[in-house]
């Protein structure tokens, strides 16, 4: 059974970097698509990027392209999110998500509703 665990947040200033890793428990990440998603207080989750099966594909929200990098490490079965010039506004908790995909096809970015295996979550606060 896939497992996803989250690491990586913590207190950063406005302007800093922080990276985000998702460590998967499966045998390969070549059927599964995974995601990052956040949720702010009070807010709706929100889909960041995701990263596609074995093709590796990635896709962006398009407020957050340019800032926020989806990558792999298929050696590792890690997922990263590398956070650059933060903002208050990111403060959130962080997501990964994974779903089975068998097809070889760019992911969708979405709030995560198809999305059914999900980490614990790992809080970013951007603050001065």
């Amino acid at each position: 059974q896939l497992q996803l665990v989250e690491s990586g947040g913590g207190l950063v200033q406005p302007g800093g970097s922080l990276r985000l890793s998702c460590a998967v428990s499966a045998a390969t990440l070549d059927y599964y698509n995974i995601g990052w998603f956040r949720q702010a207080p009070g807010k709706e989750r929100e889909g960041i990027a995701c990263i596609s099966n074995s093709i590796g594909s990635t896709n962006y929200a398009g407020s957050l392209r340019g800032r926020f990098t989806i990558s792999r490490d298929n050696a590792k079965n890690t997922v990263d999110l590398q956070m650059n010039s933060l903002k208050p506004e990111d403060t959130a908790v962080y997501y990964c998500a994974g779903k089975t995909e068998l097809l070889f096809r760019n992911c969708v970015l979405s709030t995560g509703n198809d999305y059914d295996t999900w980490g614990q979550g790992t809080q970013v606060t951007v603050s001065s």
